[in-house]
């Protein structure tokens, strides 16, 4: 009999990419484009030919005027008609994206920014009530006085039990007794602010995008996941204004300085309307505040460090916002030391949370942060 000999050992094969179509390839593209560019069709298949010639994308078999074709038939676009509305047939024919193409955009940003993150341990959110968890967490600890007996875990309280007494002369104590953790979920109402100042653009660099992208994926991740929750989007500049889900997209930056203290009035005018215990703010700016309101209708503008008038106002919102148990999140675009001055004594204020960061982390940072204040560990 031939002896054989068992060799143990790796493997190693060429890696290949997972299959995509050509379709596919220029769609995850174009939604980035198309996000880029505030929703604007044109200039976002602009920039897609641009890419074409310089990193040959498409082959002659399949085109991006192909492309187009399908993105029409399979419903990402349409053609918009007489846009004007004045029956005179001006600008007929313009291509435009539609509402699946926008779903489309708040998916790929929540894969982009959530998709690979897991739960964080950061965060101390304290909720009015708390009860019995309902979600279960995979991690175990010692039955203590209190907890129900219907989240005790008999398979882990018997292998405990074996290990302690051993199978010979096997009892069951209390001792012996593990209970599974759970979390227990509170409805959450979010209000997220986004600062749409001039200065979000300025010096070449593009944080509107950013914020724009988290913003979807924020908005992706809690009508998915957590439906039960709400969460509203505000814009200010010079004043302050609710915008919808569907506009996020087309969101752009305007000739305005940074009216923070109406953001956060309209923030707490919303929020005053929900029903749920737990409510926030997350807020989204890299500028300090430069402008206020006043009475007349008129606008206090001063652009020039921190006006002291100004900062005074928003620090009082601050205030009022924690009288009425809102904690306000603060995600500062910038690190400059008078900025991060005021976030400080605007966060003290509210006893809230800051976070002073660079445009790659913000997704990250407002995912935990979401995550651990909707939900409150329980410990028995």
């Amino acid at each position: 009999m031939k002896n054989t000999t068992l060799r143990k050992g790796f493997v190693f094969k060429k890696y290949e990419a997972p299959y995509q179509s050509p379709f596919d390839k220029l769609f995850d593209i174009f939604k980035e484009l198309i996000t880029h560019t505030s929703g604007d069709f044109d200039e976002a298949i602009d920039w897609l030919r641009e890419l074409d010639k310089e990193y040959e994308l498409t082959t002659s078999e399949y085109t991006v005027d192909d492309f187009i074709e399908d993105l029409k038939a399979k419903g990402y676009i349409l053609e918009e008609i007489d846009i004007d509305g004045e029956g005179d047939g001006d600008q007929g024919g313009r291509l435009v994206i539609t509402a699946k193409t926008e779903r489309a955009i708040r998916q790929q940003a929540l894969d982009q920014i959530f998709g690979k993150i897991k739960r964080s341990g950061s965060g101390n959110h304290k909720s009015k009530h708390s009860g019995i968890g309902d979600e279960h967490t995979g991690e175990f600890r010692n039955y203590r006085f209190g907890d129900a007996l219907d989240k005790v875990s008999m398979t882990e309280s018997l292998k405990n039990a074996q290990i302690n007494h051993g199978i010979g002369d096997f009892t069951l104590s209390e001792d012996d007794l593990i209970v599974e953790d759970t979390l227990h979920k509170s409805q959450m109402s979010t209000i997220l602010m986004i600062d749409i100042s001039h200065s979000m653009i300025l010096y070449g660099e593009d944080r509107i995008t950013p914020a724009k992208k988290v913003a979807m994926a924020l908005v992706e991740l809690i009508t998915t996941k957590y439906p039960k929750d709400s969460i509203e989007i505000l814009v200010f500049g010079n004043d302050a204004w609710p915008i919808a889900i569907k506009d996020l997209p087309y969101l752009k930056v305007g000739p305005y300085h940074t009216n923070t203290v109406a953001g956060l009035q309209l923030a707490m005018d919303l929020l005053r309307r929900k029903r749920n215990t737990n409510k926030q703010i997350f807020m989204i700016t890299d500028g300090k505040p430069s402008c206020l309101r006043m009475p007349d209708g008129q606008y206090y503008k001063n652009s020039n460090g921190l006006d002291p008038f100004i900062t005074n106002k928003c620090y009082a919102m601050a205030q009022q916002a924690r009288k009425l148990h809102i904690p306000i999140t603060t995600f500062m675009i910038a690190q400059d030391s008078y900025l991060m001055q005021f976030v400080r004594e605007f966060t003290k204020a509210n006893q809230g949370k800051a976070f002073y960061t660079g445009l790659k982390g913000l997704g990250e940072m407002i995912f935990e942060d979401y995550e651990t204040n909707r939900k409150k560990r329980i410990r028995g």
